[in-house]
């Protein structure tokens, strides 16, 4: 991945400005930390619609939410609000899902956590 962004660096220091060389290479050097990330984290998305699709976030979850309770609050609401989300983009209910992961959650071991992502755990049901 070093070589390929090397070689994209190299290549927009020769490109017209407005070439279509140019434009591949600032939309991969822009996206760099994105691309990663995802070749770290196979089960995220690649596509740069995925925000778009059906219900954005935004409708669904008013921005005032990220202010109840406490100051604190925000982080803890959007964290929610993620799990809800990733559940509904993997057509899992969100009910079915924290109705089997909440009640074992005070005993299952810190360093597991991640098998309960709602991907994680949709893989083990099939």
């Amino acid at each position: 991945m070093e070589k390929i962004k090397t070689l994209a660096l190299e290549a927009r220091k020769t490109a017209l400005p407005r070439s279509r060389l140019a434009e591949g290479c600032d939309y991969l050097l822009k996206r760099w930390k994105q691309l990663t990330c995802f070749l770290q984290y196979g089960q995220l998305e690649l596509s740069t619609k995925s925000g778009r699709k059906r219900n954005p976030p935004h409708s669904a979850w008013p921005q005032e939410l990220a202010h109840l309770g406490c100051q604190g609050a925000g982080p803890r609401i959007a964290a929610i609000i993620s799990v809800i989300e990733t559940c509904r983009r993997l057509e899992i209910p969100p009910r079915n899902y924290l109705g089997a992961i909440l009640p074992g959650l005070a005993d299952f071991p810190a360093k597991r956590v991640v098998e309960l992502a709602p991907l994680a755990w949709v893989q083990t049901r099939h």
